[in-house]
């Protein structure tokens, strides 16, 4: 196929308009899978900061609307609190250390590509390309939908260079400076280079929705529509948390805000209103009975009140949420909603994003409806059938999850790299360090094992690893995480 930019607004502040890329696919004379499917993803968002969750200091009626229509998974875990290998995660179904994304950064690191005065943007992006082609050795989610006739379009945060690398049909990042607001770097040599995380795309709901517009409006104009997916993945709540003042009043407006939690409480309810976006444009093109919408969190984020950044004039996130081997960097809700399908309930069992994959291939009747993939094995578990109220969910399952500092020393050696391992079954959760050559474990989060009773402290303050009576607890959990993955020393 011949790639076809279209242009989809004029708004100011772009050097070109925000655009996604066709390549004019469709599934004319194809059998038709009976789900379309849009993934919204939120951009560093603690799982307790929602209206559904119980916070009613913050402003997400869409979100709270979707959610009470939905079944409702709020224990769910991402296996990393930092963006880039989450959402290789959500794309691949698999864990960092199988996918191979452990990190948001390649050799030889962020600080050195872009403060060392010999990069190039050439050589900039010669790096990041070596990591980029990781996604093109496994298989995606829009990859294997396109397989079977799904368009797929790429919006927001997206680490992985061009949108076709990972099986994209359409989509708004290109691996390109945007000349926008958002997504650009400027090296020490003076060359401007796309950041990594979504270039073009990182307009989509800050600056505008019409690019989604513009995919609806080409798919359902087609002779037979193609089914799609929607990877909406914003730029929000993330910093900089520079929201339009009426988001701001907005914020100021519920109940005991305190300032600074103001600004992030802002993004918030700017995202919050983008969400009754997508669904309207779905519901005005009558595409509403066909379509699943699931929602997750790339990993959580709190505003610390002692950490204020006068360079850049915001609250920092505490030291327990976003990088940090913690439920306020791990956690998330994860919602899936198909009117006629899902019922609404609430499941409090610990799930993963490593289901979303599986869940979503049985909901849209595209094959395997096992547990495998040519060539690769799908840690995750189909939760369908818990989601149409078929089956219980499994309260006794573990699951997992790895952390790793943000710079990779080399690509292929996550065991190299590994800070943290964890698992959580029941109402433990369970905490493993790794300390390198002599150096303390990264981030200095824990320096031993630790476990913790996230039924009675939630905020994971009590370690009881030594305590009398959780000795078996502790060696049955530590058992569970080495069968799962032992990185060695």
């Amino acid at each position: 196929m011949i790639a076809v930019a279209v242009s989809l607004v004029t708004t100011a502040g772009f050097a070109e308009p925000p655009t996604f890329i066709s390549d004019g696919s469709s599934n004319a004379g194809g059998s038709k899978p009976p789900v379309n499917v849009v993934l919204i993803v939120s951009d560093d968002q603690t799982y307790t900061d929602f209206g559904f969750m119980g916070n009613e200091r913050v402003h997400t009626p869409h979100l709270d609307e979707l959610a009470s229509q939905s079944a409702r998974f709020t224990h769910g875990y991402v296996p990393s609190s930092v963006c880039r290998p989450s959402l290789v995660t959500i794309l691949t179904g698999l864990y960092p250390h199988e996918h191979g994304v452990f990190f948001n950064h390649p050799p030889p690191g962020f600080a050195k590509l872009s403060k060392s005065p010999e990069i190039s943007r050439e050589r900039f992006d010669a790096y990041r390309g070596e990591a980029e082609s990781l996604i093109r050795n496994v298989p995606t989610l829009p990859r294997i939908l396109a397989g079977q006739g799904f368009r797929s379009l790429q919006t927001g945060k997206f680490w992985e260079g061009h949108h076709r690398n990972a099986g994209f049909t359409d989509g708004m990042t290109t691996a390109t400076p945007s000349g926008g607001k958002y997504g650009d770097l400027v090296l020490a040599s003076g060359d401007v280079v796309a950041h990594g995380n979504g270039d073009h795309g990182l307009a989509i709901g800050r600056e505008t929705m019409r690019p989604i517009e513009a995919f609806l409006d080409e798919v359902v104009s087609e002779s037979s529509p193609s089914p799609f997916l929607i990877w909406y993945a914003p730029f929000l709540p993330h910093v900089p948390h520079d929201s339009p003042e009426r988001f701001v009043r907005l914020a100021k407006s519920r109940p005991n805000v305190k300032p600074h939690e103001l600004p992030y409480f802002a993004a918030i309810a700017q995202f919050d209103e983008t969400i009754g976006q997508l669904r309207s444009a779905i519901e005005k093109r009558g595409l509403a009975k066909q379509t699943l919408f699931v929602f997750v969190v790339d990993n959580g984020w709190q505003p610390d009140a002692g950490k204020f950044r006068q360079t850049k004039g915001e609250w920092d996130h505490t030291d327990n949420s976003k990088r940090a081997p913690f439920d306020a960097g791990l956690r998330t809700p994860i919602l899936f909603h198909l009117p006629g399908r899902t019922v609404p309930a609430t499941y409090e069992a610990p799930v993963s994003s490593i289901d979303l994959l599986p869940t979503i291939l049985a909901a849209t009747g595209v094959g395997p409806p096992n547990r495998s993939l040519p060539n690769r094995s799908l840690p995750g578990v189909n939760l369908w059938p818990v989601a149409t109220g078929q089956a219980p969910a499994d309260g006794e399952r573990a699951v997992f999850g790895e952390l790793y500092p943000g710079d990779a020393r080399e690509l292929g050696k996550p065991e190299q790299d590994i800070a943290y391992r964890w698992v959580r079954r029941g109402r433990y959760k369970l905490i493993v360090p790794h300390a390198h050559a002599g150096h303390p474990p990264w981030g200095g989060y824990l320096t031993r094992p630790a476990l913790f009773d996230i039924s009675s402290d939630p905020g994971e303050a009590r370690d009881l690893s030594r305590r009398p009576g959780y000795q078996a607890v502790r060696d049955e959990l530590n058992s569970l995480l080495d069968q799962w993955w032992a990185p060695g020393p």
